[in-house]
């Protein structure tokens, strides 16, 4: 495979991002990886990595690049990278930080410059594109959904938060403008993701023209679907996997002409 770092320009100033695709083969259709809130790391690397072997040309974008190439990666005693509640108070506080400043907007603003690039780049098919996001990228992939239609036609959320709430640009209420087909990866004991959600998000796609589907896993909680985290799902997460290749099989391949 061939990976690099490029900077993206955005209208707030460079972007950098992991790019990676198949040697040979190309143009490959594209995938957009939305990261969570621990931000840029070696683990959403060898996520990309993952999803170009099977021929898709990745990328992995810093949304946080207005506050600088910031990096949050927190251990426990065996290696794993610790929940955001299980940290102290101190260590929250300073991610929130972080977290806060950076609004649905400025990520949909960044997504229209990723296609922009993605025009320019030879290696990149043009036309339907996927996505994967995680936690808050869980919700930012939606809203890339909805804002372009005509790009993004095979998203997959998991464990995503406040994919709906009570602020304007709620991703949500994006739902009738969202096209192709949409995958929910949900742990059953992810306080982000109560039941009463699940159904509602059930409702809200039942009436958009998007394919929702969606599994809730038995006993996983939040952020079981990232391979270095301390509450990772192996059987859960492999299970999500086996649906979205799945979904970039109907939605992507035929992008390949």
């Amino acid at each position: 495979m061939k990976e690099r770092f490029v900077d993206v320009a955005t209208a707030d100033g460079p972007m950098d991002t992991f790019a990676v695709h198949p040697e040979e083969g190309g143009p490959f259709p594209c995938v957009v990886v939305f990261m969570d809130i621990w931000g840029l790391r070696e683990e959403l690397f060898d996520i990309a990595r993952r999803v170009a072997t099977v021929g898709y040309y990745c990328l992995v974008p810093n949304f946080y690049h207005r506050a600088g190439k910031v990096r949050f990666e927190f251990r426990n005693e065996a290696g794993r990278t610790i929940s955001f509640d299980r940290l102290d108070p101190a260590t929250r506080a300073r991610v929130e930080a972080t977290f806060h400043a950076l609004s649905n907007a400025m990520v949909v603003r960044d997504v229209g410059a990723l296609i922009d690039f993605l025009r320019t780049d030879g290696a990149a098919r043009a036309g339907a594109m996927g996505g994967v996001g995680y936690c808050m990228g869980g919700r930012h992939v939606l809203c890339a959904a909805g804002h372009f239609p005509q790009c993004f036609v095979a998203s997959a959320s998991l464990h995503g938060t406040a994919m709906i709430s009570e602020q304007d640009d709620s991703p949500h209420l994006l739902a009738s403008r969202v096209r192709g087909e949409v995958y929910c990866g949900y742990g059953e004991i992810d306080r982000h993701t109560p039941p009463a959600l699940v159904a509602e998000m059930e409702k809200l796609f039942a009436r958009s023209a998007a394919d929702l589907r969606y599994v809730v896993h038995q006993g996983a909680d939040h952020g079981y679907a990232l391979p270095d985290r301390d509450v990772f799902d192996k059987q859960a997460a492999n299970r999500d996997w086996e649906r979205i290749f799945a979904m970039f099989r109907r939605r992507l391949d035929a992008a390949r002409g």
